[in-house]
């Protein structure tokens, strides 16, 4: 089969996931009692992605937005009239239950892996009950703050009942926090294939694929290793590169055989006043703008099918499993057929 006729046997799937949470964030203060999520309201507007161009959203909740009965019912006209997928999204910094009274968080919120695990987890596990009051049945989908995810927590989250994690971010190192940087960027089976949890990192790719280990290996161990992020990397997420970068990186993605993209950005980047990138409402509507011109030229130019992350989960695990209908066209792998290569992945 040449290549072109591999590209349009198998159709680019596309993930929109959006981080829906409390205002704030931006300016480094981590509220942890009753921070807004007035943002929420803004959602509706992003409705044309699903119902027009076939793009459906998968919405990551924070817990803040499922104590409000205002954002609830926007997630629900999001998820009963434009077919968005609800999922959780852990603020653990903000999610019950708390040590102490304190309004806000003093300092940056320790990293995931130095808390208390059986805190952490009893703040997974009340976060995902108050998805659960809210949806009526258990939410699937997880994304975890600030890409604070080790693969220590894997197994954590599949126990309580998270089939689909986009919590890892390709070519990023965190200072004292995840190292994702050699991550793939394509889903893989995070606990192997016989256990129905399925990785799915957001797309961000390099310009070149040999450069990643040659950076690996002249800053193994040094902060600017993350530096790669903002030189060398393409990702088709609005809010960390231009559109020429988007196209040019779904443009590579198709070139080298793959065929999932996985976008994100958060709720408080599309809403005046509520990031440091988008000021007003000038500012806002661009963002619209350019958001609805990528998707449109993404459905113009590339032969694309829209998926929620627990949509592709239950596809590609019927693959697996061997049942008829199952499959995207692809086989991911085993984490373990992806060699030794080390990193929070």
């Amino acid at each position: 089969m040449s290549h072109a006729t591999h590209l349009l046997a198998n159709p680019l799937y596309v993930l929109v996931t959006m981080d829906v949470e409390e205002e704030g964030l931006f300016t480094g203060l981590y509220r942890r009692r009753n921070p807004g999520v007035t943002n929420i309201a803004s959602l509706p507007r992003l409705a044309p992605l699903s119902d027009e161009l076939g793009f459906p959203l998968t919405l990551l909740c924070a817990h803040s937005v499922f104590t409000s009965t205002a954002a609830c019912r926007v997630l629900e006209t999001m998820r009963d009239r434009h077919g968005a997928e609800i999922g959780a999204h852990l603020h653990h910094w903000s999610t019950p239950p708390f040590e102490d009274e304190e309004e806000f968080c003093k300092g940056v919120p320790e990293r995931t892996h130095r808390l208390d695990q059986d805190l952490l987890e009893a703040r997974l596990a009340h976060l995902l009950e108050a998805g659960r009051r809210f949806q009526g049945q258990p939410l699937t989908s997880f994304r975890m703050g600030r890409w604070d995810l080790k693969n220590a927590l894997f197994p954590m989250l599949q126990r309580n009942g998270i089939k689909a994690d986009s919590s890892i971010c390709p070519l990023r190192a965190y200072r004292d926090g995840a190292d994702h940087f050699l991550a793939p960027h394509t889903p893989y089976w995070a606990l192997g294939r016989d256990v129905p949890f399925l990785e799915i990192p957001i797309t961000q790719i390099p310009l070149f694929t040999f450069l990643p280990s040659l950076w690996q290996r002249l800053y193994q161990g040094s902060e600017k290793r993350d530096n790669f992020h903002f030189l060398a990397a393409l990702s088709a997420s609005p809010f960390w590169h231009k559109d020429p970068i988007m196209r040019l990186c779904v443009r590579l993605l198709r070139f080298r055989g793959e065929n999932i993209l996985c976008v994100f950005w958060h709720s408080t980047e599309i809403v005046a006043g509520c990031s440091p990138q988008v000021p007003d409402k000038a500012a806002e509507d661009h963002v619209f703008e350019r958001i609805f011109s990528f998707f449109t030229w993404l459905k113009s130019h590339f032969n694309v099918r829209g998926t929620t992350m627990t949509g592709l989960f239950d596809q590609v695990w019927k693959k697996e499993q061997g049942k008829p209908n199952g499959g995207y066209g692809t086989t991911f792998p085993d984490k373990a057929e992806l060699g030794p290569v080390t990193g929070d992945w």
